[in-house]
């Protein structure tokens, strides 16, 4: 039986394929997931700096937020562009390097987009309910980063 994730997988790689540019790919692909997963609030990209050691929001849906420009190691999303590994946070209170997007965000789940083996940035997934992101979130968004890398090749 297909899940709504290889579903998803499929219809974001039609996205990928599609004639709009990078920027109008992803948006769609925040537009999808959010849609589509009754999760996920809030679903965007950032990328990186590396140089400046900063993430830039890239294209979003959900609530508009103030953090636009993230430090390197700064809350869950700076912590992943150090680390180079996915975090999932069950509970954003229990964390001590969070930020504070929203009262309502309750869980966040952060996965690395790398190409060619570089961190370029990250989607960024935040649910306003407790422990929502599972293993098979993870995977599957894994599985999305490395169909979104053919983007940047």
């Amino acid at each position: 039986m297909q899940t709504i994730y290889t579903l998803l997988v499929a219809e974001a790689k039609q996205l990928i394929a599609g004639e709009a540019s990078i920027t109008e790919k992803l948006q769609a692909i925040c537009d999808l997931l959010a849609n589509k997963v009754t999760h996920y609030d809030w679903v965007g990209f950032y990328f990186a700096d590396a140089e400046q050691r900063l993430l830039h929001l890239g294209p979003y849906t959900g609530e508009a937020t103030d953090h636009t420009v993230i430090p390197f190691g700064k809350g869950i999303c700076g912590q992943v562009a150090v680390s180079n590994q996915t975090f999932l946070v069950d509970d954003v209170t229990a964390q001590d390097n969070y930020i504070a997007c929203s009262m309502t965000v309750k869980s966040e789940i952060v996965v690395p987009l790398f190409v060619n083996g570089k961190n370029i940035g990250q989607i960024d997934i935040d649910s306003h309910t407790l422990n929502a992101f599972t293993q098979e979130d993870q995977l599957f968004l894994e599985k999305l980063n490395q169909a979104l890398a053919t983007l940047y090749v």
